[in-house]
């Protein structure tokens, strides 16, 4: 036998030896990570891609409650739908669809939507009455839409930017420009249930007592909120007048 196949023979045992031992840069066994697409645990897909603006349990954060029954009473799925996929325009609010540069497939947003309407909706949240629709019919009247305010968020809110209330103002230029009319008409109708009371709203039925608000005093107050806002948010900025270009300035001459 010649010494080449003579070694193969003797090494061979040992060969099959190392190959079932975890060798550097061998896959050890066990559970692999999933693909992103094929995450569908709603805890994961909530807390990954939610939680950060809606708050960890669908409260307490700084957008909409998605734990609000009246909230999911109000929208439809279709609506609901597309908001996740296509985003909010003049909203923080992102596409979360593949199709919209977002991370999350078409069941993904089947498994949101679903366990969301499971988790948090009630029955017959609104009891007898009936909520003025989603979205709004007509355009907003602006100039009745200060009376409505005065009326109804006042008291909370405050006169004006400069005169908050005691839950904070809500014509700061800042806030106004992040939010879209279809914000302000959804947490007017459908309220803001939340364990702290500065982040508390009342539905629709609650802003004036014993006067619920009318589908139009909701769109003209809404169309007035949003007409409040500025046209450059956060400016004029500290030592610049209105309307004047920031100062530039000028590199100083070197010394010889």
């Amino acid at each position: 036998m010649r010494p080449t196949l003579i070694h193969a023979c003797l090494l061979a045992p040992f060969a099959f030896a190392i190959a079932g031992c975890n060798m550097p840069g061998r896959p050890e066994p066990g559970p692999e990570v999933p693909r992103p697409e094929a995450v569908m645990s709603f805890d994961k897909l909530y807390g990954e891609n939610c939680a950060g603006c809606h708050g960890a349990n669908g409260q307490g954060g700084a957008a909409i409650a998605l734990n609000n029954p009246e909230y999911l009473a109000l929208i439809d799925d279709t609506t609901m739908r597309d908001i996740i996929a296509k985003g909010e325009k003049g909203t923080l609010m992102p596409g979360f669809n593949v199709s919209s540069g977002g991370e999350l497939s078409d069941a993904q947003i089947d498994t949101l939507m679903k366990e969301m309407r499971a988790r948090w909706s009630k029955p017959n949240p609104f009891g007898s009455d009936t909520p003025p629709p989603y979205k709004a019919t007509h355009a907003g009247d602006v100039s009745k839409g200060q009376q409505v305010y005065t009326a109804a968020c006042a008291s909370c809110h405050g006169e004006n930017a400069q005169k908050p209330g005691r839950d904070g103002s809500i014509l700061d230029g800042s806030l106004l420009a992040l939010i879209n009319e279809q914000t302000v008409r959804t947490i007017i109708i459908a309220g803001r249930p939340d364990p702290d009371p500065n982040i508390a709203q009342p539905d629709w039925r609650n802003h004036i007592k014993g006067h619920p608000l009318s589908d139009d005093e909701i769109t003209n107050v809404t169309a007035w909120l949003i007409a409040q806002r500025p046209a450059r948010p956060g400016q004029p900025y500290p030592n610049m007048q209105p309307n004047a270009k920031p100062v530039e300035t000028q590199p100083s001459a070197s010394k010889p």
